[in-house]
């Protein structure tokens, strides 16, 4: 017959053998994010990893939930079906949160807010005129596809100027330096790495874009709708790292201005 001594120490030992609540796996996230250099928020190094602005916000966050989030490479026209379809369960990728998204899927809280810019080559004679279409008759404007700024551009000088569509934001500034089209229409941090490039030397901002509603409401995680206790967890963390100075130190290795918004 067994001592109750024993029979303790056989029991504590069944518990350990299975593990504990405390010792469960961590939550695995599946994040989308389209795999193209956007630079100050997704760069790969040399040995192929990601890192930027967006990784490290996106890697505190995760910490905060005691999640494991993995980098999962989406095709951007294709982001919202992979994450609608549960091929991934995250957006993390500077998508602006929009009433027109907002009908197919739901956000987090905004993390960063910035201005949209035009871009051209310098010493080039375009006026743009915002609540004139004609300003820009018959100018080429470049524009990445299924984005907030194809959208706009299409609203207001799709009357006139033609839109080109690209499938990545580099091709889209590479044929501005090739002069294939006049104008490029983008994010303004986005944008600022490629302007202090050696490429676009010879490039500068035309002008900024007004506040409109077709450029949402800031940038936020993109959740599926039925995702509730997901997107109150990343809004919990978000809250967090803003309010530790998580964010404010992350941010300033990129920024030297506030990119949160008001």
């Amino acid at each position: 017959m067994l001592k109750k001594g024993m029979i303790a120490a056989a029991l504590l030992g069944m518990v350990l053998a299975v593990g504990t609540p405390f010792a469960k796996a961590a939550e695995t996230i599946k994040v989308g994010f389209s795999p193209e250099p956007y630079p100050p928020f997704y760069s790969q190094d040399a040995a192929g990893n990601w890192g930027g602005f967006e990784v490290e916000l996106l890697n505190a966050i995760c910490d905060q939930m005691k999640a494991k989030c993995v980098l999962t490479p989406i095709a951007w026209d294709g982001i919202i079906p992979a994450l609608v379809e549960k091929k991934i369960d995250i957006i993390f990728n500077s998508m602006s949160i929009t009433d027109e998204r907002k009908k197919m899927i739901d956000f987090s809280d905004k993390y960063y807010q910035t201005p949209a810019v035009f871009i051209g080559a310098k010493g080039s004679e375009i006026k743009i005129d915002f609540s004139n279409p004609q300003s820009l008759k018959d100018k080429i404007i470049g524009v990445q596809t299924a984005t907030t700024h194809a959208n706009y551009v299409q609203k207001v000088f799709g009357s006139a100027a033609q839109i080109k569509l690209y499938d990545t934001q580099d091709n889209a500034n590479a044929d501005l330096i090739a002069g294939r089209v006049d104008l490029v229409l983008a994010d303004s941090i986005a944008l600022d790495a490629f302007l202090k490039s050696d490429q676009g030397k010879d490039i500068e901002v035309k002008a900024t874009a007004p506040n409109d509603p077709l450029f949402g409401y800031g940038v936020g995680a993109g959740l599926r709708k039925s995702d509730t206790d997901l997107k109150e967890r990343i809004n919990a963390a978000i809250k967090t790292v803003r309010g530790n100075g998580t964010y404010d130190a992350i941010a300033k290795k990129y920024f030297s201005f506030d990119v949160y918004g008001g």
